[in-house]
């Protein structure tokens, strides 16, 4: 099998052009572009994903239960959170 020449290579196009006719040609390449314009985004997107991603972080021991520390005499705290005199007096 040799390389196409110049002479194939134009016999091609002109097949080509014949076939789809000259309406649907450039409907064809607008396409053909917006296609991989959106992959050509598509995979740079997966690229920057795997480098923002973090490693994984070691594992550690489940820390003991916390006690959760009741709410203060003047209902400013419930659970440790700050509050509004109205939410304590609900809660």
């Amino acid at each position: 099998m040799g390389s196409f020449g110049w002479g194939e290579i134009l016999i091609i196009a002109v097949v080509i052009l014949v076939l789809f006719g000259t309406k649907k040609m450039p409907d064809a390449a607008r396409s053909l572009g917006r296609s991989l314009r959106i992959f050509k985004s598509e995979t740079k997107g997966l690229m920057n994903d795997d480098e923002a991603k973090p490693a994984p972080a070691p594992q550690q021991a489940a820390a003991p239960a916390q006690e959760i520390p009741a709410p203060q005499a003047d209902g400013t705290t419930i659970s440790g959170v700050p509050v509004s005199p109205e939410q304590a007096k609900k809660a």
